[in-house]
C-alpha cells in the first residue's frame, strides 16, 4: 500500500476522533449552560484525549503486532494490550491532573478510579483498532507482494519456456538448411531469410503483451515452411486461415506451442494431412484447431500437462478471463487441440 494512503488513513482516523471528542465535550457542556460552539475545539482536552489514544494505538500497532500478533502469541498479545492501556491511562491521568486542574475537575479517589476505568476502556479500543489497521495494511501489502511474485514467476517461466523451445527449433532448422545448401542454394537462401525473420520476431515482437494477429500468422506460416524442409511430402501438413485478421490483436506465440508439439509427435512424414492446422476468424472470435496423428507405439507420448501447457493456460486466464475455451483430447491415435478466443 502506498505511503500516502497509509498516512491518509491515520490522519483521517485521528481527525474523526478529535471531532468526536469535541462534540461529546460540547454536548456535555451545553447541558450545564450556554457554551460557544468553538469552545470544545479550542480546548486542550480533545488534544489530551488524542495523545492518550495515540500512545495505546501506536504502541500496539508497532510493538505488539510485530512481536506477538505476527508470531501468533495470543496470550502475550492480550496481556500486552492490557498493560499498554493501563500505562497510557496512567500517563494521561497524570497529565490531566497537572495540566488541566483549572477545568473544573474535582480530583477525588472516586473520580480518579472512574476516570481511570473509562480511560482504560478507550485505550483498549484504540489498541485493538491499531492492531486491526496494521493488520489490514500488512494483509494488503502481502497480497501485492504475492501478486508481484506470481507475475515474476510467470515471466521467468515464460522466458524459460522460450529458451527451451527456440534453441531446439534453431538447431534443427540450421541442420536442415545446411543439408539443402549443396542441393538447392537458392531455396536454402530463401529458407535462411525465413529463419532470420522468425528470430527477429522472437527477439523483438514477443516483448509486448499483444501483437497484431497478422504478424502472428506470418510467423506461423514461416515456421511451417521451415518444418516442411524435413519431408518431401507436400501434403504432410494442411494449414488454412479463414477470415479477416486485420485489426485483431492476440498475445504473441499463443498458438505456436501447439503447432510445435504437433510436429514433434507426428512421426510418419509420408502420411498425408498428418498435421492439420485451421484458424477461423469470424463473429467476434478466433477458433484455433490443431490436430496430428501419432503412433501408439511411440516412446514419447503426448501429454496434456507440462510447463508449456501450464503457461498457456495461465496466459489465457490472464489475457482472456472467462472469454476463452481450451479443449485438448488425446485418443484414437489423434491428438486434438481446440482453442476459442472471444
Amino acid at each position: 500500500m502506498k505511503k500516502s494512503i497509509v498516512v491518509f488513513l491515520h490522519i483521517g482516523y485521528w481527525l474523526i476522533y478529535w471531532i468526536l471528542v469535541s462534540f461529546i465535550i460540547l454536548a456535555t457542556a451545553q447541558g450545564k449552560g450556554h457554551v460557544p460552539l468553538s469552545a470544545p475545539f479550542l480546548s486542550p482536552i480533545p488534544l489530551t484525549a488524542m495523545l492518550h489514544g495515540m500512545i495505546a494505538f501506536y504502541a500496539s500497532s508497532y510493538f505488539l503486532f510485530s512481536n506477538y500478533l505476527v508470531n501468533k502469541k495470543i496470550r502475550k498479545l492480550i496481556l500486552g494490550v492490557i498493560i499498554i492501556s493501563l500505562i497510557a491511562s496512567i500517563i494521561i491521568q497524570l497529565i490531566m491532573y497537572v495540566g488541566l486542574s483549572g477545568y473544573g475537575i474535582n480530583w477525588t479517589w472516586e473520580t480518579c478510579i472512574g476516570m481511570g476505568l473509562w480511560l482504560v476502556f478507550i485505550a483498549l479500543v484504540h489498541s485493538t483498532t491499531g492492531l486491526m489497521m496494521k493488520g489490514f495494511i500488512k494483509w494488503f501489502e502481502d497480497i501485492k507482494i504475492k501478486a508481484d511474485l506470481n507475475k515474476k514467476n510467470y515471466d521467468t517461466e515464460l522466458a524459460l519456456l522460450k529458451s527451451q523451445i527456440n534453441p531446439h527449433f534453431l538447431f534443427n532448422t540450421i541442420n536442415n538448411i545446411d543439408m539443402l545448401i549443396t542441393k538447392d542454394a537458392v531455396s536454402a537462401s530463401a529458407y535462411l531469410n525465413k529463419l532470420s525473420d522468425i528470430m527477429r520476431f522472437m527477439l523483438y515482437e514477443t516483448k509486448t503483451e499483444k501483437i497484431a494477429l497478422t504478424k502472428e500468422l506470418t510467423y506461423i506460416e514461416k515456421f511451417i515452411a521451415l518444418q516442411k524442409i524435413r519431408t518431401t511430402n507436400q501434403h504432410y501438413i494442411h494449414y488454412h486461415v479463414h477470415g479477416d485478421a486485420t485489426s485483431v490483436m492476440i498475445p504473441p506465440m499463443l498458438f505456436i506451442s501447439f503447432i510445435e508439439n504437433a510436429f514433434k509427435h507426428a512421426e510418419n512424414k509420408k502420411t498425408d494431412h498428418a498435421i492439420n492446422v485451421n484458424i477461423d476468424i469470424e463473429n467476434g472470435k478466433i477458433v484455433f484447431r490443431c490436430e496430428n496423428s501419432f503412433s501408439p507405439n511411440s516412446q514419447q507420448k503426448q501429454e496434456n500437462n507440462g510447463l508449456g501447457s501450464e503457461l498457456i493456460r495461465k496466459r489465457l486466464a490472464l489475457m482472456y478471463p472467462d472469454k476463452h475455451t481450451l479443449t485438448i483430447t488425446n485418443n484414437n491415435e489423434l491428438y486434438k487441440v481446440e482453442l476459442i478466443l472471444y
